[in-house]
């Protein structure tokens, strides 16, 4: 718990990314001109996948879908957002608050996680980290700061043979994302792999099991069915149905570049499904090389369940939980400035663009 350098480099630059992206909510709600929409701040951030969450905490899976099922989501940021509508606050303004709270623990966890790999990395890691393309997730009521704050956390627990800190973790994260799985599955090559072996350590990671089997009861108690979560995954709306990689590749492809096979605000998303894909098959042939065999897991396991669905769909907003990625990044450019300026820049002003569609409504993934 003792705050050091790294930490306090982190949560500075936390600090000034989340007055920045204030600013971009500010600034976008004023050209836009939120009275003609219906839309001001924070509503300006119930956007997409944030209804879904809002409705959960209103109605639980039993209320009313909202273009996809409610089930395609997991129940751990809906259920603080339930406990603050208790309180009087919106339910969306509980998710900014959840997200502002969890965005600054998983960046000291972040810079700590980078130090540990290589000196002096904290600080590029959570820069790049911040200025991620899709950064605006991490400031929206959306669950990928929330699911950092524990699965970053859990990560350290592990790497310090600490595993019923690590189980407990994973445990909660498990409520948050379906990517807790995959951070399972990590924990336990990294205990695997681990020497000395603690054995003690292996009945922890059989806890993230609870959660997950409590949600597929509540969803069943709501649906009837115990496969709602996959049968929401595969409704029309995503088309996540298990498909041949090729042919999730060639339907990405024609997606991004056939005029009119989707609309106009889809076409660019599409497009860097296609990068964020390759840069994961990228960072996990790196974790391989470096013998990061739980981070290569992590990773890996990512890439391959993005690769088996009709087409690539959000692999780009995903990347801001491959914390490797953010890693290695900060290893290419902490002792070159000039790759700092053009890496700052470029990153940095697709950050703010994606922002800014997001916060007015267009789709950013």
């Amino acid at each position: 718990m003792r705050i050091g350098p790294a930490d306090l480099d982190a949560l500075r630059l936390w600090l000034g990314w989340r007055v920045g992206v204030g600013v971009l909510a500010a600034a976008t709600a004023g050209i836009v001109r939120a009275g003609e929409d219906g839309f001001g701040w924070p509503e300006r951030w119930y956007r997409w996948d944030a209804v879904h969450f809002a409705g959960i905490a209103e109605s639980g899976y039993a209320g009313e879908p909202t273009g996809v099922p409610n089930e395609a989501f997991l129940p751990g940021l809906p259920l603080l957002m339930r406990l603050g509508s208790l309180l009087g606050v919106s339910e969306v303004a509980v998710g900014v608050v959840v997200s502002l709270i969890a965005s600054a623990v998983a960046a000291v966890a972040l810079a700590r996680l980078a130090e540990r790999a290589m000196a002096g990395a904290g600080r590029w890691t959570v820069a790049a980290w911040l200025l991620a393309p899709t950064a605006v997730f991490l400031a929206a009521p959306y669950t990928e700061s929330l699911f950092l704050a524990l699965a970053l956390p859990a990560w350290l627990a592990a790497q310090d043979r600490r595993w019923w800190a690590a189980g407990v973790l994973a445990a909660l994260a498990m409520t948050v994302r379906v990517s807790a799985l995959f951070l399972l599955a990590a924990l336990v090559v990294q205990w695997v792999t681990d020497r000395p072996r603690v054995w003690t350590g292996l009945p922890w990671l059989l806890l993230p099991a609870l959660p997950l089997a409590a949600v597929l009861l509540a969803q069943h108690a709501a649906t009837g069915s115990w496969t709602a979560w996959w049968d929401a995954q595969s409704s029309q709306e995503w088309n996540r149905f298990l498909t041949p990689p090729w042919e999730a590749a060639a339907h990405t492809w024609e997606a991004a570049f056939t005029p009119g096979r989707v609309d106009a605000m889809f076409v660019w998303p599409f497009r860097l499904e296609l990068v964020a894909m390759a840069v994961g098959v990228g960072v996990t042939v790196w974790c391989l090389w470096r013998r990061w065999w739980g981070e290569a897991t992590f990773v890996g396991l990512n890439v391959v369940a993005f690769a088996f669905s009709y087409w690539f769909f959000s692999v780009p907003r995903a990347a801001l939980v491959w914390w490797p990625l953010w890693i290695a990044v900060a290893g290419v450019v902490k002792d070159r400035p000039w790759l700092q300026a053009v890496w700052l820049g470029g990153s940095g002003a697709l950050a703010a663009a994606w922002a800014v569609t997001f916060l007015s409504g267009g789709w950013a993934g």
